[in-house]
C-alpha cells in the first residue's frame, strides 16, 4: 500500500472521528454527549498520530503522475 493511500485512509479516519464527535451535537440528542465526545476525540487523536508516524514525508502519487505523461520524476520516486 502506498503512502498516498494511506494518508488518505488516515484522513478518512480522522475526519470519521470528527463526524462522531459532532453527531449528537448535530442530530440534538445530548444524552449520550460525552461518550460521543470521548470516542470521536480519541479516534481523530489516534489516526491524526498515525497519520504522522507511518506518512511522513512527501506523498507523490506515482500512478496519477504517470498516467497523466509526467516522465520528470525525480529518482527516489521511481519504480525499480
Amino acid at each position: 500500500m502506498s503512502r498516498c493511500t494511506l494518508r488518505r485512509i488516515f484522513t478518512v479516519l480522522i475526519y470519521a472521528g470528527v463526524g462522531v464527535f459532532l453527531f449528537p451535537y448535530l442530530t440534538g440528542h445530548l444524552g449520550h454527549a460525552l461518550a460521543y465526545l470521548l470516542i470521536g476525540i480519541s479516534v481523530a487523536v489516534v489516526f491524526g498520530i498515525l497519520r504522522c508516524c507511518f506518512v511522513e514525508g512527501e506523498c507523490v502519487d506515482r500512478e496519477a503522475l504517470s498516467h497523466e505523461g509526467h516522465t520528470d520524476l525525480p529518482a527516489s520516486h521511481m519504480r525499480p
